[in-house]
C-alpha cells in the first residue's frame, strides 16, 4: 500500500472545507493513516518549499506574464523567489491539516483528485477545480502564490520526504478499514 501526504493549506482551513475535502479521499477508498493540526514553522516550509523551487517558479512565472503581455522589471529568479516567499508566507497565515493518505495507487489517485497546481486549468470535478478561487495567473500578477487549497506529494519518493518531514512515525496508525476487509483478494 502506497502512501501520500496531503496538506489542507490555511484558505481550506479558514473556509471551512476540510472535513468535506477530506470525505472525497475516504470515498473512494484511502485510508487516512495519521492527521495534525498545526501552524508550520518557518525552517519546515523553507524545506517543503525549497530554493531549488525559485528558478522553477520564476521561469514559469516569467513564461505566464510574458503570455499575458505584461511588463516587469525583475529577473525570473527575482519572480521565483517572490513567489516561494509569498507561498511559504502562505502557509504561516493560519493553521494547516497536515494527512496521510494510504490505499492502492494513493499518490496517483490523489493528484487526480486535487487537479492541476493552476486552479483555473483544473477540470470540474476535481478539489481545485470545483473550490479554488484564485488562479496561478492572478496571483502571479499580485505577485504572490496561489491560495490553491491543498498540497499534494507529485511522486512516490515526494511524498516519502514530505511524511517524514511532517511526521514522527509514532504518529502513523495501521488498522483494517471495512472497505479493506471487503476488498481484499
Amino acid at each position: 500500500m502506497e502512501q501520500t501526504l496531503i496538506i489542507f493549506k490555511p484558505d481550506a482551513v479558514k473556509r471551512g472545507i476540510v472535513g468535506e475535502l477530506l470525505t472525497r479521499f475516504e470515498k473512494v477508498g484511502l485510508k487516512i493513516v495519521g492527521t495534525k493540526m498545526l501552524v508550520a514553522d518557518p525552517q519546515m516550509l523553507a524545506d517543503h518549499y525549497p530554493d531549488s523551487l525559485v528558478p522553477i517558479v520564476g521561469n514559469k512565472t516569467k513564461a505566464d506574464w510574458d503570455s499575458y503581455g505584461i511588463e516587469y522589471s525583475e529577473t525570473a529568479e527575482q519572480i521565483g523567489q517572490m513567489i516561494v516567499d509569498s507561498t511559504r508566507d502562505f502557509m504561516r497565515s493560519g493553521p494547516v491539516v497536515a494527512v496521510v493518505l494510504q490505499g492502492g495507487h494513493a499518490v496517483e489517485v490523489v493528484r487526480k483528485m486535487v487537479g492541476s497546481t493552476g486552479p483555473k486549468d483544473s477540470a470540474p470535478g476535481t478539489i481545485r477545480g470545483d473550490y479554488a478561487h484564485l488562479s496561478l495567473g492572478q496571483a502571479s500578477l499580485k505577485k504572490k502564490g496561489a491560495a490553491n487549497l491543498i498540497h499534494a506529494s507529485g511522486t512516490a519518493d515526494e511524498a516519502e520526504k514530505e511524511i517524514a518531514m511532517w511526521f514522527k512515525k509514532s504518529e502513523l496508525f495501521d488498522y483494517e478499514t471495512v472497505h479493506e476487509q471487503f476488498t481484499r483478494a
